[in-house]
């Protein structure tokens, strides 16, 4: 299976270098895909329709990106691995990073979002949100920073994040009545 994994990272990552645009939008989704997203998330709080079914929305992918990288951080106290340009896997487009390669945080943040609002019934946003977590994703490994398993393992977390906060947060109570009110 690691021979797959090093295969497909090495398949992605191979382009890299080849087209300057190419790299320039890679490097630079990467950079800005999280805060985007999350801007994005939050530019939602002051829709006018369905105002307290999206707000509730809203909170959920915020609580389900919060868990996704708590429940990564919890994994990292048991996976040290080393990040595949440090294995000769890849060709590194930015500069190096010095905490593990799994899992992905940059896919378990992206994905909680779009999870979360597909999972909650707004299809339409979340489809855009999970176009957007791909294209994030992709870019991760494409500047060389990620296997590809790294970034399907954060799309897991992210999943099973926003899974925990479904099932948890739920719409209509006192305290989802209280948050949403704000502002």
């Amino acid at each position: 299976m690691y021979e797959l994994d090093v295969a497909v990272t090495h398949a992605i990552n191979s382009i890299a270098g080849t087209n300057a645009a190419l790299d320039f939008l890679m490097i630079w989704v990467s950079a800005v895909g999280v805060p985007l997203l999350a801007l994005a998330v939050a530019g939602q709080w002051w829709r006018r329709s369905n105002r307290p079914r999206t707000r509730h929305v809203l909170l959920a992918a915020g609580f389900s990106f919060l868990l996704g990288l708590a429940l990564n951080q919890l994994i990292l106290l048991f996976v040290h691995r080393m990040r595949p340009y440090d294995a000769g896997v890849t060709h590194l487009l930015i500069a190096h990073s010095a905490d593990p390669s799994f899992p992905s945080d940059h896919a378990t943040a992206t994905i909680a979002i779009a999870a979360a609002f597909l999972l909650h019934g707004m299809r339409r946003l979340g489809f855009w949100f999970l176009v957007a977590a791909l294209l994030v994703t992709v870019s991760r490994v494409y500047i060389g920073t990620h296997y590809v398993s790294d970034v399907l393992g954060g799309a897991l977390t992210g999943i099973v994040a926003a899974l925990l906060v479904r099932a948890l947060y739920r719409e209509g109570t006192r305290a989802d009545r209280l948050i949403t009110s704000i502002l």
